[in-house]
Order: C-alpha cells, then structure tokens, then sequence
C-alpha cells in the first residue's frame, strides 16, 4: 500500500469515482459524507492524508481544516474548491491546507497532489518515531541505534535473547558497540535489577588475572590485607560481560568453566565453595575457533560460551545508519558542551558516508563530538584524498539506498521520487550493487 487517504465529500458519486481512482494506484481509502465524520477516525498518530470538499453542509472543510490543524499542525490537508472558491482556498493555504484542488480536476492531478503529501506525511511519522525512541529509555531502539535492516535484525535478536538465560557470545570489530549490546541483553532481561559486570579480558595482567575473576581472602598472597569480593561473585543473580574473552589466560580458562559446570566458585585462599547465579555474555573480535585450533582457547569453555550467538555489523556494511547515528551523537556532545550542533553540509555528509571507518561507532561517536564542538576535519584516508568523482559516487549511492528504503523496493515509486527514467535507474542500481529485492517489506514476494 502506498498510504492511507480519507476523503471527505457530501456527493456518493464522488466519494466512488475518487475512492477508485486511489485504491487503483494503491492507497487505502475510506470515504466520509461529512466533517464530522472525519474527525472520529483522525488523530495525531493518523499516518495518512486527508483529501476534503470545501463546501459541506454542517462542518465545512475549513472548519474541519482549524480542527485538523488544531489536533496535528503536521497533517497534509487537501482542499477540492469549486471554480468560484479559489480566494477561499488561497486562504485555507495560509491557514494550513497542503494543496488545493480545483473542481472539475483529473485523477492525474489528485494523485500528484495525495502521492507528494503521503511522502512528506511518511518523512513526519519517521521522524516522530525516530525522536520517541530516542526519549524512551526503556525501549531498545534508543539503546540500538539504526534505520538498517541488519540494525532491526539485531535489536529482534537481542530482545529474543534477552528473556532467555543462556549464554551469549557477541562478535563484533573494535568499537563497534559490543558492551552496549551486552548492556541491552541484561537490561531487557528478568535479571535487570541484579548486577551486570563488566571485565575486560585484554586489560587485566595475568598476575592478578584469577584474583580479580574469583577474588581472594585476606593473607591469600603478599599484598592481600583485606578479602577481596571478586567480578563473578559480585554478578551474582544478574550478568558477567567478559569482553575480548580470547585473551583470557588458559589457566583461567579451566576455572571459569568449573563455575560454569558446577555454578560455585571458591576464592583464593579459601576452599568454601560459593553458590553463585549467573549468565555469561561474551565479546570476541577474532574467531575463538580458530583460536581452539591455535591452542589459545579451550573448546569445552567455547561451547559453554557460545549457546547462542550475536553478530554486530561493522558500520562500513550498514552505512544508511550514519546520518541518523552521527546526528544523534553530535547532539548529544553539543548538549553537553552547552552548545548547538551546526547542520551538515552535504560535502560533510559525502565525507561521512565515504570513510569506512575502522573504529566504528567508537570513531563516529569522536567524530561527532569534533563537529559539535566545530572542530571538524575529514576523516583520515577519505575525502581528502578522494576525487570529487568518487565522493560524488559514495552520496549516489546513499541517495539511491535511502529511495529504496522509503518506497520499500517499489521501482515506479523510486522513479518517480528520483525523477529518474527506469533505465537508468536501473544502471544505477546495478553499480552500486543495489537489488530491490532487499527493501521488500518482509513476507512480500517478488512480483
């Protein structure tokens, strides 16, 4: 479907003809013979457009148009006027109408008119969207930022998981928001009011390595003058988040797979056996099996660890999603600097959308802290040292992957958005190894 439209005339023949006219090209249409009737099916989360005669007895269309304007200043309001109303309609423009239509009109023109007011109606209902998940904290979508379909993949899986309580091993590049997911997997589970502790694996000496892990009683070692509560204990009932779990040393290793097999843990210095309660989440850059095979890592722990696995798309594969993620950090440091964020340039968003970026979100996140504070410079091997040809192919390719994705795969939509014949349309996508397979709404066939 390409949208909904209430149209609202006191004529049937004409509520029928233009009830066909836009069921035809797509839309969902329901038809009112008067204003009042209207306003029981619109409010402000009404995703539509609504199309209405002017002259009705009763309500009238432009008191309907205050009421409408009154409950959504937003909503795209079409006004149909007979050949004497244009004064009026010019006036229902200022007051707030989208468009007039005049009478007798076209199908061609009312569809042009209800086709470009459901886009912009669409971009509103997006963007409401988009800012209540970003205010809600209780909702994953503030916590996992993205528009792609890997984005909603993963935020799918991380609430699949999160009523679960098995172990998860999350794979994922540098910075690319391993801990964050680990957070949301606890965070949305039965265990959110326990603990989640976290431990770097990669950061922690070998010396104090088991210390740290299991903790110790006083006198266990030169230098332990006090018991110490070590990080599995601490997670007791809620979530231990091990990140870079391949630099574990083997010793360990065997030790947290005791506890995993037998739920207990004894301290250094100690041999009482502790209950403990726990669910292990896991972050690893390399693959842990070829780590087994070098001998780095033990099998048996692996297969502890990787009940079930998350894979977090590097941010170079889901580049739709830096826009929005690059907005949205850079408002947060300006906030936090107590400042404004200056808009992007679309040289800046070319830059943006043409680095890979091998740090992630984490690099994202200091590039967009640098532009708030207006301390912006191209990211290193990118703009700078690209032809304007190549960064002119990078936004391109954004610009036809963002079509797409708001016309859900429909090719005639792209067209007409674009203002692209088919033809080169499809050259374009063919280069850009674009295929509309990929943004069919899901459970859509190809036709």
């Amino acid at each position: 479907m390409n949208g909904e439209v209430i149209f609202i005339d006191d004529e049937a023949a004409i509520r029928q003809a233009v009830q066909q006219w836009l069921e035809l090209s797509g839309f969902s249409v329901r038809t009112c013979d008067s204003a009042a009737q209207a306003l029981r099916l619109v409010d402000s989360r009404f995703a539509g457009v609504v199309v209405s005669d002017v002259r009705m007895p009763g309500v009238d269309g432009l008191d309907l148009l205050q009421q409408l304007v009154a409950l959504d200043p937003e909503l795209p309001v079409i006004m149909v006027t007979g050949h004497g109303d244009v004064p009026m309609a010019v006036q229902a423009l200022r007051n707030g109408a989208y468009d007039f239509i005049e009478k007798p009109f076209t199908p061609d023109r009312l569809l042009e008119s209800v086709r470009r007011a459901q886009d912009k109606r669409r971009l509103v209902c997006e963007n409401r969207q988009l800012r209540e998940q970003f205010q809600r904290k209780d909702r994953v979508e503030s916590q996992l930022l993205g528009v792609s379909r890997a984005m909603d993949t993963l935020r799918r899986q991380v609430l699949e998981l999160a009523g679960t309580s098995v172990n998860v091993l999350i794979h994922g590049e540098t910075g690319s928001g391993k801990e964050r997911v680990a957070r949301c997997l606890h965070d949305f589970s039965p265990r959110a009011g326990k603990p989640f502790v976290a431990l770097n694996c990669a950061a922690i000496p070998e010396t104090i390595f088991e210390s740290e892990l299991f903790g110790h009683e006083s006198g266990a070692f030169t230098g332990a003058q006090a018991k110490r509560i070590g990080r599995i204990e601490h997670a007791d009932g809620g979530t231990l988040f091990l990140d870079e779990i391949e630099s574990m040393p083997l010793a360990q290793q065997a030790k947290l797979l005791r506890v995993l097999q037998e739920r207990t843990l004894e301290r250094l210095g100690s041999n009482r056996s502790i209950q403990v309660d726990l669910r292990v989440i896991s972050a690893v850059k390399p693959d842990l099996h070829d780590e087994v095979r070098a001998g780095r890592f033990r099998e048996d722990l692996l297969y502890r660890l990787n009940v079930a696995e998350l894979h977090i798309p590097p941010l170079r594969e889901r580049r739709e999603d830096i826009p929005l993620l690059f907005d949205h950090f850079a408002a947060e440091a300006a906030e936090r600097h107590g400042r404004e964020a200056p808009p992007l340039s679309p040289a800046e968003l070319a830059q943006l959308l043409s680095h890979d970026w091998p740090g992630n979100v984490r690099e994202l996140i200091n590039a967009a802290e640098r532009h708030a504070l207006r301390l912006t410079r191209a990211p290193a091997g990118t703009a700078e040292d690209q032809s304007l040809a190549a960064q002119m192919e990078a936004f391109e390719a954004q610009c036809l992957h963002r079509a797409l994705q708001q016309c859900r795969g429909n090719i005639s939509e792209v067209m007409a958005l674009l203002q692209l014949p088919r033809r080169t349309l499809n050259e374009k996508m063919q280069r850009h190894g674009l295929s509309r397979l990929d943004y069919l709404p899901d459970g859509a066939e190809d036709d």
